[in-house]
């Protein structure tokens, strides 16, 4: 007999094979997780919970999993499992307010293919996770909401602009959680709550049906506590709907099973510089960068300094880039207000970029990727770490008064997560590391555009020479 009282000790893979076994019901899995939300929910983690709806959809899915199929046609393993979408995510009939104030009243009448993929996937929703305004810092401090902490320490922040979700996985609220990530913002909350974050490549999953990316930076992608889970996870996002603008090739495998084939001997690039901003590097980041180097060298893998692979150049092309983007994300009339100053300034840089000045970016910023790819092209997979120093007290990086001193001190944070949305390559940020204080540190693989089988293989392989699930935090 399954004692449910304690089911969210289990992964959301083995949660899955529960309910596909007829041994604890997706309604009794809901229940659990709702009353977790209820009772332990101080890391800001939800900023909308709809129980009813997950309770009916939970009840709705019966008691044994059929198999659901995720768009790539594969098995879903997590049928059945709670989980919940960022707040950046259209969802149909469920408050969706991009974080931002502007959009408080805001229920779209469609979902994205994000929440149509948890849906066909089998998966339940208990709500829409935290994110800051529009998913532009990387911090998440929504205006008039409580800011997402870790639950490693709760003066601390999650990190952004997955926020959200990273907390609500890592204070045990659901399994597993989707983010997105245009600049870091699956892995930054990653490597801040001590879970796997991974930014799938370019194109891995459909941005159907707004496309409000057009320069390619931005891809949904999984938060779990296992790599196994996370893989799981991107089996049920993945895939291309025709229309789509860029579209990775489909795996030969599921990613799921991807993870439990041995890597082989790879050759591993490595670089601790920062990449944005030439900021200190604290001790405990250069650390698990250099025991993870230490780990997959004993795994038989051969690791090569090599100079970062982006000049200096590329950061402005890049901060001209977002700044249009952020300028996408238009206020309703007679509301723009009610944005905070950091997302106004954004603004007021984007509107600046006439449609040629855009136009020379995109071009400098894609001849910058394709060098980049080029230099790494030797190389199976790329070792940094994922940010600049532990998770940061809140409020620490939000300067409403200084909004240039904000996104000054946001590239000081993560100095090497953008690279890879700038390439177009996947990475995945591991919980390798801890200070003294307990706090985790994340590192960073990336790996070849498209080759996200190769990486979560690799990434599974370190899971198991160094296992972290075992880590819970306080409240737990």
């Amino acid at each position: 007999m399954v004692d449910l009282h304690d089911i969210h000790e289990l992964t959301a893979l083995e949660q899955g094979d529960l309910v596909r076994r007829g041994e604890v019901s997706s309604l009794e899995l809901t229940e659990h997780y709702l009353d977790r939300v209820a009772r332990l929910d101080d890391v800001g983690a939800f900023v909308t919970v709809t129980a009813e709806r997950a309770l009916e959809r939970a009840a709705s899915l019966g008691r044994c999993a059929p198999g659901g199929t995720g768009p790539s046609g594969s098995v879903s393993r997590l049928w059945g499992v709670p989980t919940a979408i960022k707040d950046l995510n259209l969802t149909a009939g469920v408050p969706t307010t991009f974080g931002s104030a502007a959009f408080d009243d805001f229920v779209p009448e469609v979902s994205d293919a994000v929440a149509l993929a948890v849906d066909d996937g089998g998966l339940v929703s208990l709500g829409k996770t935290s994110t800051p305004e529009f998913g532009s810092p990387c911090y998440t401090e929504p205006e008039g909401r409580p800011a997402a902490v870790t639950p490693w320490d709760r003066t601390r922040m999650a990190g952004g602009s997955s926020g959200g979700a990273g907390a609500a996985v890592a204070a045990g609220l659901v399994p597993v959680a989707q983010g997105s990530d245009g600049g870091g913002s699956i892995r930054i909350p990653a490597s801040c709550c001590g879970l796997v974050g991974l930014k799938p490549s370019r194109g891995r999953v459909s941005g159907f049906p707004m496309y409000g990316d057009p320069v390619g930076l931005a891809v949904a992608g999984p938060l779990a506590r296992t790599v196994r889970d996370a893989a799981a996870l991107l089996d049920v996002l993945e895939g291309h709907r025709v229309g789509d603008p860029f579209w990775a090739a489909p795996p030969q495998t599921t990613f799921l099973e991807a993870c439990d084939r041995q890597p082989g001997r790879l050759r591993i690039a490595r670089f601790v510089a920062p990449v944005i901003a030439d900021v200190p590097v604290d001790a405990s980041s250069v650390s698990a960068w250099e025991d993870a180097s230490r780990l997959l060298e004993s795994l038989g893998h051969d690791v090569v300094d090599v100079p970062v692979p982006l000049p200096p150049e590329a950061v402005p092309v890049f901060e001209t880039c977002w700044a249009v983007l952020t300028a996408l994300s238009a206020a309703p009339a007679g509301r723009e207000a009610l944005l905070r100053p950091l997302t106004r300034w954004l603004t007021e840089r984007g509107h600046a970029v006439s449609g040629p000045q855009l136009g020379l970016a995109i071009g400098a910023m894609r001849r910058h990727a394709a060098n980049a790819l080029a230099a790494l092209a030797p190389y199976d997979a790329v070792l940094t770490p994922t940010l600049a120093t532990p998770p940061l007290p809140v409020g620490a990086i939000r300067d409403d008064a200084d909004p240039a001193a904000d996104f000054a001190a946001q590239k000081a944070f993560t100095p090497w997560t953008s690279a890879w949305n700038v390439t177009g390559m996947p990475a995945v940020s591991l919980p390798l590391h801890w200070t003294a204080e307990g706090l985790p540190v994340g590192v960073m693989l990336a790996g070849r555009p498209a080759e996200d089988e190769l990486l979560l293989s690799l990434a599974a392989q370190v899971e198991a020479a160094a296992p972290w699930h075992h880590r819970r935090p306080p409240g737990w």
